[in-house]
């Protein structure tokens, strides 16, 4: 059994604020621990239940902030950017039976501790086939195609809510309750990693590969900015289309297409980004 872990850094234990996970800050690297021990669980919960090989790909900012000296010596670690499919690399190759969103967090414009949709600001919505996105729902859509189901999801309580509605069978921890976008009752890391090791365990026996569903797509992501200008940007990507002021939109045969011309748009509309003013 192979497990495939996104790790994402906004939702681990004791993240609350844009200093804890934006590398150079004296916050980021000691939340860095809590962010490895978070995943350090994971792993081990996964080869209780019986996995024989887990695999963690990095998932937040520059892709390089697990701490790879302290990471559970029966995993192995993909880091670094510039991946094919980004947050969920890996699955492409048709080898893994289950996945899990460890650190995640809600999409931009909803409810959550540090919520947003892959850039941390300039995006203030995205909905796939009308469906209000976070990454969770994005990704679980990609990792669909290649038959492979998300078995856990850890984060905030907002983020296990939010996992209902792409993956109601998985397992879901929240290592802290959301008071604000800055804010959070946390739980110690002691507790949380507990926690997350007793439910991947109990996440391993979901990891069943499966035929993925024929002709799922065409999928439509429509993306939301916060200036008109980012939208103008955004067509710069061929089947980009401005649908509003601030709004633009796109359809994908499938969504492997579909998650990497997302990337493309937000890669475009970080460069179109000003200091302060966006």
């Amino acid at each position: 059994m192979k497990i495939l872990i996104s790790a994402d850094m906004e939702g681990a234990t004791g993240v609350t604020w844009p200093a804890d996970v934006l590398p150079g800050h004296e916050q980021w690297q000691r939340c860095r621990q809590m962010f490895t021990s978070d995943v350090n669980a994971a792993i081990a919960g996964f080869l209780d239940g019986g996995a024989d090989e887990v695999v963690v790909n990095e998932a937040h900012w520059t892709m390089r902030n697990l701490l790879l000296e302290r990471l559970d010596e029966r995993a192995v670690l993909l880091t670094g950017r510039h991946k094919a499919l980004s947050m969920v690399e890996g699955v492409q190759h048709g080898d893994v039976d289950g996945v899990a969103f460890v650190g995640y967090h809600t999409g931009a414009g909803a409810e959550g501790v540090l919520a947003h949709t892959y850039l941390a600001n300039s995006i203030t919505g995205v909905w796939l086939d009308g469906v209000r996105a976070s990454e969770g729902l994005l990704n679980s859509r990609v990792v669909a195609e290649f038959g492979t189901p998300v078995v856990l999801v850890t984060g905030d309580d907002r983020t296990c809510e939010d996992a209902l509605g792409y993956a109601p069978g998985a397992r879901s921890v929240a290592v802290k309750t959301c008071v604000s976008r800055y804010a959070a009752l946390c739980r110690p890391p002691a507790r949380t990693a507990a926690e997350i090791t007793a439910a991947a365990k109990e996440a391993a026996a979901l990891a069943i590969r499966h035929e993925p569903a024929p002709d799922a797509g065409p999928f439509t992501v429509e993306v939301e900015f916060d200036a008109e200008h980012l939208a103008g940007a955004a067509t710069v990507v061929p089947g980009v289309e401005q649908s509003g002021e601030r709004r633009v939109v796109y359809t994908s045969d499938t969504m492997y297409e579909g998650i990497r011309c997302f990337k493309a748009v937000t890669t475009l509309v970080s460069a179109a980004t000003e200091e302060r003013y966006g």
